[in-house]
């Protein structure tokens, strides 16, 4: 068994590989070459453009792939959607299609574009909200730059963003929120269907998922003095309860608790007070809930 597998291209390329080395799988590129190596005989992978890999994933050319939710529906796949994997090239995972224009458009909402010109790459996302509100106006499809073309080449914009903060330096104005999206691990609706496949997608999902469940937390080791044990524990927070093991001294335990990474800047000096000794922080590459 061979899964076919889609890496998303430009801005999520690098994102994905480490997302995927945390995971446990080593991609390696060569060169220029769209198909990187992995370290799993049983995966093969092609890059692709995020944009373009719902529709292959569709038609059966991949097997599964990564690409953002916001495509699966620009595109109008029909595929499985096995895994959320809120990750991105800045590390929120979170973005926005955003209806904008310049700052000093008189437009203050969507209804206010009836017969105007919208530039975007997002065109039938676009469509279906301009007719879901009624509206009437000319959407061009955008080959990049688009935050430049308003007002002189478009009266608005469909755009992605993650926080705005550049479009506000360049005097852009957001309307409105069209659609908050995510990446996606997706399937062909056969592959998905075949035992050893689904096995496969699933397993990769849960240590996916579990490698971004990691993300900004940390693990402490701590060895605490028995009659100290209780006011450890009190100021401890964890996934589920701490881990204690006893020591070949009966006077001492062992404390491993997994917890955020900024909770562990300000619990080591407290800890440290309290009378645990040895205390020892690591980090983590999966969390499995």
């Amino acid at each position: 068994m061979i899964l076919k597998l889609g890496i998303p291209k430009g801005s999520l390329q690098d994102a994905t590989v480490e997302l995927f080395r945390k995971a446990g799988y080593k991609i390696l590129f060569q060169g220029r070459s769209y198909y990187p190596t992995i370290d799993d005989p049983e995966i093969e992978c092609t890059l692709l453009r995020a944009q373009e890999m719902a529709r292959y994933v569709e038609q059966g050319v991949l097997d599964a792939g990564l690409t953002g939710h916001d495509w699966v529906l620009e595109s109008g796949a029909d595929v499985v959607e096995v895994a959320d994997l809120v990750y991105s090239k800045t590390g929120s995972g979170r973005a926005r299609w955003v209806l904008a224009v310049a700052e000093d458009s008189p437009v203050k909402s969507v209804k206010d574009l009836q017969g105007k010109r919208i530039a975007t790459e997002a065109v039938n996302l676009t469509r279906r909200y301009l007719e879901a509100n009624g509206v009437e106006a000319i959407v061009e499809f955008s080959w990049g730059a688009t935050e430049v073309k308003v007002p002189r080449l478009a009266d608005a914009i469909v755009e992605i963003t993650e926080t705005g903060s550049s479009w506000r330096d360049n005097h852009i104005r957001i309307v409105e929120t069209i659609l908050e999206t995510n990446t996606k691990l997706i399937a062909n609706k056969a592959a998905w269907e075949e035992k050893d496949k689904r096995s496969k997608l699933e397993q990769l999902a849960m240590l996916l998922k579990g490698a971004i469940e990691a993300e900004d937390k940390v693990g402490l080791l701590i060895n605490v003095p028995r009659p100290k044990l209780d006011a450890i524990l009190a100021i401890l927070p964890s996934l589920q309860r701490p881990t204690i093991s006893s020591l070949t001294d009966d006077a001492w335990v062992d404390v491993m608790v997994v917890l955020e990474e900024l909770q562990a800047r300000r619990l080591i000096p407290e800890l440290k007070l309290k009378g645990a000794q040895g205390i020892v922080e690591f980090p983590l590459n999966k969390v499995i809930m």
